[in-house]
């Protein structure tokens, strides 16, 4: 749990036990694959995968983002990239505009098709994500923020979720 000592302030001065880690990698694994198992089963029906979803989730999220900006996010090589970009354009789920000042700059948002398929696709993951919190609570639910944010380590991801809020 890789967030820099100076990032966090420590709750306790009690560090918790190697069993309570790696009691909580296993949970983790549990959660991602329970989490991401129906989202995986309708994308291989379209014959995507991981990769396409972690796409149309961001385009979803970001209309008008950049190519270089998802690149920045999904941390992916550009040729990784093009060929599931490729296919979602293909497909109708994707629509590439260049930039208004510079036509370089590729703009990316989901199609009308592309917005169905998103909810589609994550209809199960919201679900399970909203019965999740109201069972625990919202200082569960706050607590359970902290812990990923603490978590992850490009100050620019965390940037980019605070603008989304």
């Amino acid at each position: 749990m890789a967030a820099s000592s100076s990032s966090l302030a420590r709750v306790s001065d009690q560090a918790p036990s190697d069993d309570d880690v790696r009691r909580a990698m296993e949970l983790l694994f549990f959660a991602y694959r329970d989490f991401i198992a129906e989202p995986d089963n309708l994308l291989t029906e379209l014959e995507f995968g991981r990769a396409h979803h972690r796409v149309i989730h961001f385009v979803g999220r970001n209309p008008g983002i950049t190519v270089s900006e998802l690149l920045a996010i999904l941390k992916i090589t550009k040729q990784s990239l093009g060929r599931v970009l490729g296919q979602l354009v293909e497909q109708g789920i994707v629509r590439q505009d260049p930039g208004a000042r510079d036509k370089r700059h590729r703009h990316l948002t989901l199609t009308e098709e592309g917005r169905a398929l998103e909810l589609r696709v994550s209809a199960d993951q919201r679900k399970r994500i909203t019965e999740a919190f109201a069972t625990v609570g919202p200082d569960a639910v706050a607590g359970f923020e902290r812990v990923l944010r603490s978590m992850i380590l490009d100050p620019a991801d965390l940037a980019r979720l605070d603008r989304a809020k």
